[in-house]
């Protein structure tokens, strides 16, 4: 049952949940399978956080969105964001977090170089999904942090806990854009993906009952925001993903010129366009041809009449 809305403002609270002392006041690492069932009520964080779940106990409700992650995925929250968990009491919480004020690398390198973690800033369900492998990087990163943590305080103590942290992010960087850019032996990559699923909804009913693929629905089925999913198109294709999209289409309808007798209007409203007018001006602009222009090339081509 969803209870009240909880705020964490301070390390101490969150280790509270975790029934463990604070060492430190800006960052702290916690065991899930020890949490109170309390942490998933609703609750913002005034931090930074990083999550590995190592079960899947539940779904996880971010950004308004609600998705069911998988035991061996991980995913992040900028301060501010809100979160809750559905969870399913008959499976124990098992994962890792790693939770840090802002202020623990305010005026650092790390600071300094914290855009490039850009994974923070999703707007919808944006997760990694590790192999065995990295997931045994990330549990190590997790261990050393803690380590430190729990380590006699020197001079050098923030400094290597910030070391950690930038190791385990730097990590979590180099697998995400490998899960998308096709890097990984396991994965297909983004264009590998985003043909089958443009493909897949191209030649189904779906455009005629819902519209074109828009560049938010093709980013939802990575569960990525809009803007992240469009940099990674743009990175990784060199093209934009609006653009891209634009292809596609227009890729399904020389298929239906070129190898059926619907009608150009037919067609227009077969590929989800509410006016035969603004296929026409889009395959115009792709192709520098009209649709019947393209139609009687091609079937010129093929011999026909």
């Amino acid at each position: 049952m969803v209870g009240f809305m909880v705020r964490i403002t301070d390390i101490e609270q969150i280790n509270a949940y975790f029934y463990q002392p604070t060492v430190h006041h800006l960052v702290t690492v916690g065991d899930l399978s020890r949490a109170k069932l309390a942490l998933f009520d609703p609750i913002v964080f005034d931090m930074y956080c990083m999550v590995l779940m190592d079960a899947d106990f539940g779904e996880l409700v971010k950004s308004g969105s609600a998705v069911r992650y998988d035991a061996g995925t991980m995913f992040w929250l900028r301060p501010g964001q809100e979160v809750s968990m559905n969870l399913d009491y008959s499976v124990k919480p098992r994962g890792w977090m790693l939770l840090f004020k802002p202020e623990l690398i305010v005026r650092t390198g790390l600071g300094r170089d914290f855009y490039m973690f850009d994974f923070f800033n999703h707007d919808v369900n944006g997760a990694l999904t590790l192999t065995a492998a990295e997931r045994g990087i990330i549990l190590n990163c997790y261990a050393n942090i803690q380590a430190e943590l729990l380590s006699s305080r020197d001079y050098l103590s923030d400094h290597m806990i910030r070391l950690g942290i930038g190791v385990l992010l730097s990590y979590c960087k180099r697998f995400f854009e490998r899960e998308y850019s096709g890097h990984r032996s396991d994965n297909l990559g983004i264009r590998e993906r985003l043909d089958n699923i443009l493909d897949s909804y191209l030649s189904s009913p779906s455009p005629a009952q819902y519209g074109q693929p828009t560049v938010a629905w093709c980013a939802k089925q990575f569960n990525l925001s809009a803007n992240y999913f469009g940099d990674i198109v743009k990175r990784e294709l060199h093209v934009t993903a609006r653009d891209y999209i634009r292809q596609k289409i227009v890729r399904q309808a020389k298929y239906l010129l070129r190898d059926t007798v619907m009608s150009v209007n037919e067609i227009a409203s077969e590929l989800g366009f509410d006016y035969p007018t603004h296929f026409a001006r889009m395959f115009r602009q792709e192709t520098k041809m009209s649709p019947q222009e393209y139609r009687k090339m091609s079937r010129q081509a093929m011999g026909g009449s």
